[in-house]
């Protein structure tokens, strides 16, 4: 098996882990991203370390998210003060140029060549994997971020030896030469570091170093442990290790590590398909086998077809064939084996059955709808609705339910409505109804009879698999309609999860004449009152007052309005025979001003008599009336007392 098979083998264990877990893939959503933001939260613009940097770094790249905390300035900064601190160590300088691939901080040439030095000291005077880990992954880093400094190893080969001098008899690593302890979890990182190695070494590495590695290679494989449900894992055996892992990351280091070695090594590498397995078999790729569900519990395989594979988004795909129709249908994920040397084919792994809705344009074709007269004919021929010979043909419309045509028709009791149409998939098929085993939705056709009462009757549209028909026997139907005589609107519903023009649509009306009801026949039911209803406006109440009195003619009236015009007149002349004079008026300015205020305020209260009998109310009358009398009340006692001053004074002289 080829170094680079192993490690896409190792990396499909992962998917078959994951896919078992979750029967059906979730892609990431808004609320993934939401949880990130809330767990990554930066403190004054910053992370507590690089490390946690990273990872929330990391974790907002590959969710997609583009409205995260601006913490690269603050995050630069420090990037910029461990790589140019002498006191850094490699785990720190590690995760600053980790940070750095990310956020591209302004670090100078002079500043890498620093790092370089220090980085291949601390990889000379190492003792520890983990030493080897950060420095050799350092310089990995950095060849990546800069084109102008000198990464390679020149001893390579030596480099290679101490950290292969920590591995053990059973593939597993020390991480240290002082610690007894053999760990899972280190080989993943001892293989990453050694492929780091490789690419880093300055000339080509003793062949026979690499072969040692991939006899370990093979004893690691001793290790894989499988679940009951047939997924593969990598278990940390020594719980007081360095640092216990769980199975996902221990899995998910040897896969990093065999991965990386794959990217940079080439050759064979002998396992044992039992070991692995369980049963023989070749190398792994992914198909995709999709089923077809029915009604029924038969279900055919349509076609199995492998997946497309995007080296750059890491995601599979998959490219529909032109021939798959509407419907519902069965994804069936599976893993399996290609012996290319027999030309056999093993299925391995569980199966993720996902279902899934294709849908589309539903033409609607050949709908009509008719009355029919039925004859006397026999009942074996009244119940074939697909024969006219028993019936005489009223009323046939043709009906355009994708169009707004509204029908009318008439019928009565004897009579019978029939309607016709039919469905067709985007590929020209018969769209047939279909059920999803695991689901409840099917594609039903209501038809709908509502009175002008509001009393409404459904019932369900027929489908023979090639057609949708549906004949009312309206003499069967009078109970069901309550001998309900007059107009009825028809409506019509189609619908199913894979029509993407489900309808809801008003046919017309039928104007029905049934035969009065019998003494005992079932009443309509109340029609349910709208509790909002109370709430809302009400009817505006109209009141009609009583006919108004007969009046006298026109002509009474303005003679009766002439005579009270007589005493206005009998006043002047009655102050002419008594001779008024203008002699006592005042003369000096403020008696003449009170004087004719006086009169002026005994002209308003007669006009306010005026307007009380033509206009204005009681009530309104007296309002202004008292301000009046109180003005009248104030001239007139200045008016009458300059009189009396005046006549006192005659008297006197």
């Amino acid at each position: 098996m080829a170094v680079r098979a192993l490690g896409g083998f190792l990396v499909l264990l992962s998917v078959i882990a994951i896919c078992e877990a979750a029967s059906v893939f979730q892609p990431i959503t808004d609320a993934h991203r939401s949880a990130a933001l809330e767990l990554f939260k930066p403190t004054d613009g910053s992370f507590g370390s690089l490390e946690e940097a990273y990872g929330a770094l990391r974790s907002f790249e590959i969710l997609g998210i583009d409205k995260k905390p601006d913490i690269s300035s603050a995050t630069c900064d420090s990037v910029l003060e461990t790589l140019g601190s002498s006191s850094s160590s490699p785990k720190d300088l590690f995760h600053a140029l980790r940070v750095n691939g990310i956020l591209k901080c302004n670090v100078k040439e002079d500043a890498f060549e620093s790092v370089v030095s220090r980085l291949k000291a601390a990889i000379s005077s190492a003792s520890s994997l983990l030493e080897f880990y950060y420095s050799i992954g350092s310089l990995e880093l950095i060849k990546g971020q800069s084109s102008n400094v000198n990464v390679l190893l020149s001893d390579a080969d030596g480099i290679f030896r101490s950290i292969k001098a920590l591995s053990q008899s059973d593939g597993r690593w020390r991480y240290s030469s002082n610690n007894p302890e053999s760990s899972t979890y280190a080989a993943g990182l001892a293989l990453k570091t050694l492929a780091g190695v490789v690419s880093l070494a300055s000339s080509e590495i003793d062949q026979s170093l690499i072969g040692t590695l991939k006899n370990d290679i093979t004893k690691l494989f001793d290790s894989v442990e499988k679940y009951d449900d047939g997924a593969f894992y990598f278990e940390e055996k020594v719980v007081e290790a360095y640092e216990h892992h769980g199975p996902l990351a221990t899995t998910s280091s040897v896969v990093r590590g065999f991965t990386a070695f794959a990217d940079v090594t080439f050759g064979n590498i002998k396992v044992k398909v039992s070991t692995v397995l369980g049963s023989n078999g070749p190398p792994l790729t992914v198909k995709l086998v999709r089923a077809s569900s029915s009604g029924s519990k038969d279900s055919s395989v349509i076609e199995s077809q492998e997946l497309k594979f995007d080296k750059e988004s890491a995601s599979h795909s998959l490219d529909l064939p032109k021939s798959v129709d509407v419907g519902r249908y069965a994804f069936v994920f599976e893993v399996v084996l290609h012996d290319s040397e027999h030309e056999k084919v093993y299925a391995t792994g569980g199966q993720t059955q996902v279902p899934v809705f294709i849908t589309g344009i539903i033409k609607v074709d050949n709908a009509e709808i008719v009355v029919l007269d039925s004859d006397l004919g026999s009942v074996e021929s009244q119940k074939n609705y697909n024969s006219f010979c028993a019936f005489d043909i009223v009323e046939i419309l043709r009906l355009d339910l994708a169009g707004e045509n509204v029908v009318s028709l008439s019928a009565n009791h004897r009579q019978k409505l029939r309607l016709y149409f039919q469905l067709t998939t985007p590929l020209g098929q018969v769209f047939k109804a279909h059920q999803l085993i695991e689901t409840l939705v099917w594609l039903q056709a209501f038809l709908k009879l509502r009175h002008e009462s509001k009393v409404e009757h459904i019932f369900v549209v027929g489908n023979s698999g090639k057609k949708f028909e549906i004949l009312l026997d309206f003499l069967g139907l009078v109970e069901k309609f309550y001998y309900l005589s007059g107009s009825y609107d028809i409506q019509l519903t189609v619908g199913d999860a894979v029509m993407e023009n489900s309808f809801l649509k008003a046919i017309g009306q039928i104007e029905l004449d049934l035969p009065e009801a019998p003494e005992k026949a079932p009443r309509p039911p109340l029609q349910p009152v709208d509790p909002y209803s109370r709430y809302g406006p009400k009817a505006e109440i109209s009141h009609i007052f009583r006919a108004p009195d007969k009046r006298p003619p026109k002509e009474l009236s303005l003679a009766f309005l002439g005579l009270t015009f007589v005493p206005l007149l009998g006043f002047f002349i009655g102050l002419l025979r008594l001779g008024v004079n203008f002699k006592n008026f005042p003369s000096s300015a403020v008696p003449t001003t009170f004087a004719i205020l006086f009169h002026v305020g005994i002209a308003a209260v007669l006009l306010l008599y005026v307007l009380f009998w033509l206009k204005l109310d009681l009530f309104t009358t007296l309002k202004v009336l008292g301000f009046l009398g109180a003005f009248l009340l104030f001239v007139g006692h200045r008016i009458l007392s300059h009189l009396a001053s005046t006549s006192n004074k005659l008297k006197s002289a």
